[in-house]
């Protein structure tokens, strides 16, 4: 058994409850934790099995019992609930800490759609698991794949529905993908779609558009995605066409740039560390974007060649500079950036920015990022 303490100052890490018992009588077991003094006030517990790998039975929760040592607040609750809810999926339980005189949040169900190409057909062979992030916390890492409903398949298009039930979040802000393989395979998703169950709207849509490639090199890939755009829906008008139009009208507000990336031709200038873009404009700045999927090359940034990348973001107006660098991990990770060209299309500009320089931590400065700033190539 695992618990994870939330409070308004941050949660705790995972709590495991193995050696930890002062005190058991029938049905009923006594645990004393000592949690980090920073957590604030507590609003929220989240309740699981760490795992199932050894053919663990359910185990039924009936009462929920808190008692803080040095101030003697205590917090009780009826749970009736059986973990892990689902033998093949979701390993967590969460409930609200509704303290006396304080405002509890409440249990909501989350729906989740996932609009993708291929994973109905791979479903079998990877673990797909998301955290979702909002004002109020997170929900930690859930399956996505343990029990699908409104599933629609047509050639090169799928959906699916997923149940998330988690304590409210509040205003969503990002989901964090996790995907992992024993075997070879490639995960094509386009978007999600995440709304509470009950109500048409808000509906928060996550923009994805990459092919994820689980092999041998890399078991498993993390993936941080931020909240795209939010359809907030129209009172007057709540249909579901006027649901589509108002997304694509939001789609249209979305600026491509396609980003050629130049690596230099030099010695050991290629790089498998993981590479990262920033677009900075006079008008607004973009989100973090990961340079993985290459448009010419499965393995990108090797030397003498040319990656390009496709992104969509908000309309950033005129570029004015851009910060591009890598993690720094992996084996002889230093990489020697050549250019990077961006065009707009939507402005007729493309961009050039020179660097030719090593991005590492042993050349130079050690530096593994840089600011560069353009020449303006109109069309």
């Amino acid at each position: 058994l695992v618990m994870v303490f939330y409070g308004s100052n941050g949660k705790s890490n995972p709590v495991s409850m193995e050696n930890k018992v002062e005190h058991q009588a029938k049905n009923q077991i006594t645990y004393d934790i000592h949690l980090p003094s920073d957590l604030g006030t507590l609003y929220k517990v989240r309740l699981g099995l760490q795992s199932l790998e050894n053919s663990i039975s359910q185990l039924s929760l009936h009462h929920f019992k808190m008692q803080n040592t040095s101030t003697l607040d205590t917090f009780s609750l009826t749970i009736n609930k059986t973990l892990p809810p689902s033998l093949n999926g979701d390993r967590w339980i969460e409930f609200p800490v509704e303290w006396p005189l304080k405002e509890a949040l409440s249990v909501v169900t989350y729906h989740l759609t996932v609009f993708s190409r291929n994973i109905l057909s791979e479903r079998n062979l990877v673990h797909m698991a998301a955290c979702i992030y909002g004002t109020h916390g997170d929900t930690g890492d859930r399956a996505l794949l343990w029990s699908l409903q409104n599933v629609q398949q047509e050639e090169d298009n799928e959906s699916f529905l997923v149940t998330v039930d988690a304590v409210e979040l509040g205003e969503l802000a990002k989901v964090v993908l996790l995907i992992s393989s024993k075997t070879d395979c490639k995960l094509d998703i386009k978007k999600l779609h995440l709304k509470e169950a009950v109500k048409e709207h808000p509906v928060y849509v996550f923009e994805v558009n990459e092919a994820f490639s689980v092999d041998a090199n890399k078991p498993k890939i993390e993936r941080e995605i931020s909240v795209s755009f939010v359809i907030r829906g129209d009172k007057e008008k709540n249909s579901m066409d006027n649901n589509l139009h108002r997304e694509e009208s939001q789609a249209r507000n979305l600026t491509e740039y396609t980003i050629k990336v130049y690596t230099g031709d030099k010695r050991g200038a290629g790089t498998d560390a993981k590479v990262h873009i920033i677009l900075f404009g006079n008008e607004d700045k973009s989100e973090v974007f990961q340079l993985s999927q290459s448009l010419e090359h499965q393995d990108p940034f090797e030397r003498g060649k040319v990656d390009t990348f496709k992104i969509k973001t908000k309309k950033l107006g005129s570029l004015h500079s851009i910060e591009i660098g890598h993690d720094g991990k992996g084996f002889a990770c230093g990489w020697f950036l050549e250019k990077v060209e961006i065009t707009d299309a939507s402005r007729n500009s493309v961009y050039c920015f020179n660097c030719n320089r090593w991005l590492a931590e042993g050349e130079s400065d050690g530096r593994t990022a840089v600011q560069l700033y353009p020449e303006l190539l109109n069309f």
